[in-house]
């Protein structure tokens, strides 16, 4: 963003900088039409300034018939602008230039006026002046319409000259007066032609009601100069107007910063009058539609299976545990079984991957809540803006499905399923093997005793209390094996409940990393140029 500076030059390129970065970063989501008028305008300004100098244009502007011609050639002492019986009666704009301190022929060029005439004035009060007489605004001729609105647009100072019949005209008022509210310093308005009033006081009264007129059109509060080109009355007083104007020297700066002004409180319409920003309940049954939608379900159901699966070949009955052999590994038959282990895979790497998790699509209900949920955050988060913004954030929070599809499987397949294995399963083993141990040496005890027993051989058994200890070693081996594995698997149960909380997290940060990449993000990016684009035409505005 520019810096805005004291001086009035960067005071206006600053403006109009403004101006220039809301348009690009506006872009579509503005009126295209006051986009456009915005465009020329930036263009306009940097062209003028490039051609400053010390000349002001001050233009004549007027109806049929309001006497702008020969005011214009009463102004410069002679008859530079030609005066035809037959209306309309000036088809070229005619320039006088006052003063030879500053070459206007660049200017001229670019304000596309040939016919020029230079004014001796020793007095020196309009030096540096370019008075451009046009044709009328409101002729019959389109072409001499067009080229009268053309200059306008490249002018400094509008000289309004009217008449006593045509003073109310409702295209003057309307059509160029009303959208001039910004323009209250270059601007001056005439009432020619007062020697056409027979009413002494008729003339006072005109111009009267003629500046209620133009303060009711929002031009401004002005003293309407009288005058009158044949008997040369307020001559004087014009000059002397159109003189202070082209003292300050800096007309071409006031009028273009009035012209950013307007523009800019144009195009204000086209933005919204807050900030919105993402909704946090919205996101939130975003990221929970996702989940179902990646078949986060069905994942934590596998990942609590896994666990008591892996608690059982630890802490289950020796005996048995061969059985869960038997039982496929819950998270391998997702293709999930090697997540823990598998390097992260990159934004690049997911569009060349051929791994893909074997969890089931979507279901049509999941993916409905996944579009009603997208939907919910555009019309959220664009709420109170212009319907083009609000577009733009509705497109933004609809992903292509694919792609997000795509996103949410390697989100989950690079979600680490598994954790370090708890630290009681490995004492917990240890015993039962102990204890499996027991069992099998009292078993092998046992059959010792019979094999000596069947070789009649007589063997001493010893005895705890009325019970052999091989017998007790055998059947307390056994016994406190199997209430081991039942009370462990009662506490794994318990652990398989806290790790599947403790994957759902990791899975939900993962979830709701691909929401922000594929939609919290285009949503927050169109919102961050709506936020920039209205404080820029604000500042142009000021």
């Amino acid at each position: 963003m520019s810096r805005r500076t004291g001086s009035r030059e960067e005071s206006l390129l600053w403006r109009t900088d403004q101006l220039s970065d809301a348009l690009d970063v506006g872009g579509a989501e503005l009126n295209p039409e006051r986009a456009q008028a915005g465009e020329d305008l930036v263009a306009k300004v940097r062209q003028r300034w490039a051609l400053k100098g010390s000349r002001t244009v001050v233009a004549l502007a007027g109806a049929t018939g309001s006497g702008k011609s020969s005011l214009f050639n009463a102004l410069a002492g002679e008859d530079v602008s030609s005066i035809g019986v037959r209306r309309p009666t000036t088809s070229k704009a005619a320039a006088a230039i006052w003063g030879a301190s500053d070459d206007a022929s660049e200017l001229l060029d670019w304000l596309g006026i040939d016919k020029r005439h230079h004014v001796a004035d020793d007095s020196g009060t309009l030096d540096g002046l370019i008075l451009v007489d046009l044709p009328d605004f409101d002729s019959t001729e389109v072409a001499h319409r067009e080229e009268a609105d053309r200059i306008l647009e490249r002018s400094d100072v509008f000289v309004w000259v009217t008449d006593p019949q045509k003073y109310a005209d409702a295209r003057l008022h309307n059509e160029y007066l009303a959208p001039l509210q910004d323009h209250d310093t270059v601007m001056l308005v005439v009432l020619n032609q007062i020697d056409r009033i027979q009413d002494p006081d008729g003339a006072e009264r005109i111009k009267a009601d003629l500046a209620k007129l133009v303060a009711a059109d929002g031009a401004g509060e002005f003293d309407v100069i009288g005058t009158s080109a044949r008997l040369r009355d307020g001559l004087a007083e014009l000059r002397g107007a159109i003189g202070e104007v082209v003292a300050r020297r800096n007309a071409a700066e006031q009028r273009l910063v009035g012209d950013l002004k307007g523009t800019a409180r144009g195009l204000l319409q086209d933005v919204g009058d807050v900030d919105p920003k993402l909704d946090r309940k919205a996101d939130h049954k975003l990221v929970l539609a996702l989940e179902h939608a990646a078949g986060v379900p069905v994942v934590l159901d596998a990942v609590q299976r896994d666990y008591l699966r892996q608690a059982g070949d630890h802490v289950g009955w020796p005996f048995t545990r061969w059985v869960s052999a038997l039982r496929p590994d819950p998270l391998r038959r997702l293709r999930l079984s090697e997540s823990s282990d598998r390097p992260a895979i990159t934004e690049s790497d997911v569009k060349t991957a051929l791994g893909r998790s074997s969890l089931p699509p979507p279901s049509p209900a999941a993916r409905s809540a996944v579009d009603l949920a997208t939907r919910q955050v555009g019309e959220t988060a664009g709420a109170g803006l212009p319907p083009r913004w609000a577009d733009a954030v509705a497109a933004a929070a609809t992903p292509e499905s694919t792609a997000l599809a795509d996103s949410l499987d390697q989100a989950v397949m690079n979600t680490p399923l598994r954790a370090r294995n708890p630290m009681w399963w490995q004492l917990v083993n240890l015993l039962q093997w102990l204890l499996a141990l027991i069992a099998i040496g009292g078993l092998a005890w046992l059959v010792v005793l019979g094999a000596l027993g069947f070789l009649q051989i007589d063997a001493e058994v010893p005895m705890y209390g009325p019970l052999p200890i091989p017998v007790l070693m055998l059947g307390g081996g056994l016994l406190l094996g199997i209430l081991l594995a039942l009370g462990s698997r009662a506490v794994a149960r318990v652990g398989a409940r806290r790790r599947r909380q403790a994957i759902e997290g990791r899975l939900a940060s993962s979830v709701a990393e691909v929401a922000h990449e594929h939609v919290s993000t285009p949503v927050t990016a169109v919102l961050d140029r709506h936020k920039q684009a209205r404080q820029q035409l604000q500042a142009a505005a000021k």
